[in-house]
């Protein structure tokens, strides 16, 4: 956990102060729900290029997009949906012909390990016996934009919204459900994977849309070279190992 919450905290004095990285310094903004991947490509990623230091920003998809927005120094750009990276290029950031899918997910609600609630259906979730349901704030955080866009095209949002506890990120809710603070939460099916021991799945949630994550270079990066080489790696059969170690599927 050491290593993640430094290379947050460098992205973040370096957006909060204009504190500059080093030259070798790749900076990649990625959504939460790829910490742990992201993580073991960036060792990987390093063993090749000895000479250069890949720091993380791990945060929900929006609020990596802001801190883009407002300057902060990106080479990288890895969103869990297609919209935020939609607006990447809307705003001119992303570097042309960099924009790549990388890998697949896909939804579901856990619980508790312990709980002894049944939940069969979307319908399961009105009962009262679930009082605190963990969605991403669907504003900015893709997984909630997933599921709200679900429950309200099954015609269950609005029974459903006095329950629902908006959390910043994936990982957020998934924390809330690991320890019983919420009965239910909807995350991504390798965010579930990462606790076996404390959460579980009760229901699979189809999408109207797949869930894709794009990557891409950020206009203006350091080394437009490296950062090239970086999504290419993401994309190489090496990448593509790492992320079905933890559950991700081809695009």
């Amino acid at each position: 956990m050491y290593r993640p919450l430094m290379q947050v905290t460098i992205a973040l004095l370096a957006l909060q102060f204009g504190v500059s990285a080093m030259a070798a310094d790749l900076i990649v903004s990625a959504a939460a729900s790829l910490t742990n991947a992201f993580t073991d490509i960036g060792h990987e990623f390093e063993r090749g290029h000895p000479d250069t230091k890949v720091v993380f920003n791990f945060a929900g998809s929006g609020q990596l997009l802001q801190q883009i927005v407002k300057g902060a120094p990106v080479d990288v750009f890895a969103s869990a949906d297609q919209e935020t990276m939609d607006k990447a290029e809307a705003e001119k950031l992303v570097e042309a012909g960099t924009r790549a899918d990388f890998v697949r997910n896909s939804l579901v609600v856990v619980v508790p390990i312990h709980s002894t609630l049944s939940v069969a259906s979307l319908s399961d979730l009105t009962k009262s016996e679930i009082r605190h349901i963990a969605i991403g704030n669907p504003e900015s955080v893709p997984v909630g934009r997933y599921s709200k866009a679900v429950l309200a095209a099954s015609g269950y949002w609005t029974a459903l919204e006095p329950k629902v506890v908006n959390t910043q990120n994936v990982r957020q809710s998934l924390d809330y459900v690991s320890r019983g603070e919420v009965e239910a939460a909807f995350v991504y099916r390798t965010d579930a994977a990462i606790l076996p021991d404390k959460v579980r799945i009760v229901l699979e949630v189809p999408t109207q849309k797949p869930i894709l994550y794009p990557i891409a270079a950020i206009r203006g990066s350091g080394d437009k070279t490296v950062a090239k080489d970086f999504i290419a790696f993401v994309q190489s059969n090496a990448g593509m190992k790492i992320f079905q170690k933890y559950g991700f599927g081809k695009p």
